[in-house]
């Protein structure tokens, strides 16, 4: 892969964090999911990419990349953390997920 084709492809990164940001604002599902399959996509064709030929622009959108990545990371799971609440809310108790008195064990089959 060229260094032309690492930056194209960095700078089509950091557009799809942009969205996926306005679409975890917008708890648009639709298109997180988008987010996610075109991330998929283009970590794909950067994998092709050598890094013995990064110059500044290169290192300067991976960072603005990776801080977008992280604070798309944190609002993900401040959604998630507000779902566990209102789930808890619901029950009138936390730890929706665990059934109560239940125990690890094998099944038996007759």
């Amino acid at each position: 892969m060229s260094l032309a084709q690492t930056k194209d492809a960095l700078r089509q990164m950091l557009a799809v964090m942009e969205q996926e940001r306005q679409a975890l604002a917008g708890l648009d599902l639709e298109a997180i999911m988008g987010c996610a399959a075109d991330k998929t996509a283009l970590c794909d064709r950067l994998s092709r990419a050598s890094n013995d030929n990064l110059d500044e622009e290169c290192r300067g959108l991976i960072e603005a990349t990776r801080r977008l990545n992280e604070v798309n990371r944190q609002v993900r799971n401040l959604v998630a953390a507000n779902v566990s609440s209102r789930l808890d809310a619901l029950t009138g108790a936390p730890g929706v997920y665990k059934l109560a008195g239940a125990r690890a064990g094998y099944a038996r089959l007759a």
